[in-house]
């Protein structure tokens, strides 16, 4: 991880490859380094319906702690609220048009969109065996990568210097994008931190999407680049495919029941070792095979001069933001923290295609120079 194109926050991230062994001595691996959240013990199998939670869930209470009090609503609970805003905002839809890995996806790849469906369906799958809160879980999936730029993790890279303390799409999520929503605060910690790299959430159900994340892009990920013929199955590792297979089922089939095995086992939300291992294998394959390939570092590259030359411009030009985008600081002189932090607020918001028409329109740019994939005409 010493090459020169690798950037701060990819070495970050490679950090987090093996997890972090169990406080309580188990041969158990963690997603972050101060989890603490335990569940009563769950055996057998459990329907979403099932009544009571197990020991250590979260319950729901009237309105839900909420930065602005609200009124109970008769039919939903606080966090079943909380999921259909997410289902239902803006910054979900976006998600469609954001990049997951590859940037203008074709038919059968996936976006950020997809991406946080599957991550619910994991989490969700996760949840209910393990007689946690369902609907508290999936809000949190669905909205985790709702802080994500376009470009994907590149966007990061190109928005840190903007922002004091560098651009984290999960806390951006939590505490910029979803602000609106007035969602829980379990639900919004959760989102804020289920990157590995974060402190861990306050709920086992905010662990448990940390784990269904990365259980979801780990497979998909390197589906999607088998279909592309960047790689195939034979050149996985052989620790990946003995523990868990070669297909995409069994390998979201065998890290899901690990969790839950895990769970069941010892009350904490993570892996046996083994299955950690494999994980961690998996990912590390993908990580030198597909995401620091020469054509994605290119690509991210010019992810990064595009978005932050975005910036600048409106920074320089705030009159030429949208007026919902300048919001607070309407009337402030260009290059203001208010009007950067705008800036910021409308370049990560944007949709892949509309970032790069905006360069196109606005900067003047040729089409070489954007990220290779969108049909200008």
């Amino acid at each position: 991880m010493g090459d020169q194109n690798v950037s701060k926050r990819n070495r970050i991230w490679a950090s987090t490859m093996d997890g972090h062994n169990s406080r309580s001595g188990a041969e158990i691996r963690t997603a972050h380094h101060d989890s603490q959240a335990t569940i009563g013990l769950v055996a057998g199998r459990r329907t979403g319906n099932e009544l009571p939670l197990t020991d250590g869930a979260t319950i729901a209470v009237g309105a839900g702690n909420r930065a602005v009090g609200e009124p109970q609503d008769a039919f939903r609970t606080c966090f079943e609220r909380d999921r259909d805003r997410i289902l239902h905002s803006t910054a979900f839809r976006r998600l469609a048009g954001k990049t997951q890995v590859f940037v203008f996806p074709e038919d059968h790849q996936r976006s950020r969109l997809t991406h946080a469906l599957e991550v619910a369906q994991v989490a969700r799958a996760i949840a209910t065996q393990l007689g946690l809160n369902v609907a508290l879980t999936e809000a949190i999936a669905l909205g985790h990568d709702c802080g994500h730029g376009p470009g994907g993790h590149a966007s990061e890279d190109a928005l840190s210097p903007y922002v004091d303390g560098g651009f984290d799409h999960a806390q951006w999520g939590a505490d910029v994008t979803l602000a609106s929503l007035n969602l829980c605060s379990q639900t919004l910690d959760g989102i804020r931190n289920h990157s590995w790299s974060r402190p861990a959430p306050v709920t086992p159900e905010g662990e448990v999407v940390s784990w269904a994340d990365r259980i979801a892009y780990v497979c998909h990920d390197f589906e999607d680049a088998a279909h592309t013929g960047i790689v195939t199955v034979a050149d996985l590792p052989p620790r990946v495919v003995a523990h868990c297979g070669n297909s995409h089922r069994d390998q979201l089939g065998t890290f899901i029941n690990g969790v839950v095995a895990a769970a069941q086992s010892t009350g904490i939300i993570g892996m046996n070792s083994d299955a950690a291992a494999a994980l961690a294998a998996f990912r590390v394959f993908n990580y030198e095979e597909i995401y620091l390939r020469p054509a994605s570092l290119t690509q991210a590259r010019r992810v990064i001069d595009l978005l932050q030359a975005l910036v600048d411009h409106f920074s320089n030009n705030p009159e030429a933001l949208p007026a919902d985008a300048l919001g607070d600081a309407a009337g402030e002189q260009a290059n203001t923290t208010a009007v950067v932090h705008a800036a910021v607020r409308y370049v990560s918001g944007m949709t892949d295609r509309f970032a790069c028409r905006t360069g196109v329109r606005v900067l003047g740019w040729d089409s070489d120079r954007l990220p290779v994939g969108l049909d200008l005409a």
